[in-house]
């Protein structure tokens, strides 16, 4: 019977997981996404006048006959290279992306209470771009 006593947990255990539950918290969650841009980067002025890349990534899950999509809305502050690099990226492209998320709540114009989801881009990778050429690139929707 001692023999079992001796696998029990200890406190010093029971402390350390206590200790681990109560450490503050980072200033952003991170995010890691990996998918395809559901359109070319746009770039916007916000309301400061500072450029921001905007960008939409699209990932599938589930069974194949019932795949499910979320679209992911990211935001980037990329200059100089960086930003001309991904401005030529099209629709299509199979990017892995990790950003910093953050939940906002906010009021619609009617009323409503909504809240989402804010990506900010820290770093991109391109795992493959699109099989495409230019005519089905630049078609209408």
């Amino acid at each position: 019977m001692s023999l079992f006593t001796s696998l029990r947990p200890t406190t010093r255990l029971a402390t350390a997981a206590r200790t681990f539950s109560t450490t503050s918290a980072r200033p952003a969650a991170r995010i890691t996404i990996t998918g395809r841009l559901a359109a070319d980067p746009e770039l916007v002025a916000t309301s400061t006048g500072q450029d921001v890349i905007k960008y939409a990534v699209g990932t599938s899950s589930g069974p194949r006959d019932n795949k499910q999509t979320s679209w992911f809305r990211v935001a980037s502050f990329a200059e100089g290279g960086q930003r001309d690099y991904l401005m030529s990226l099209q629709k299509g492209t199979l990017v892995h992306v990790e950003g910093d998320a953050k939940l906002k709540t906010y009021e619609d114009s009617e009323g409503r209470r909504q809240t989402s989801l804010n990506i900010t881009q820290r770093f991109l990778e391109v795992l493959s771009r699109p099989q495409n050429n230019n005519s089905e690139h630049h078609e209408s929707h």
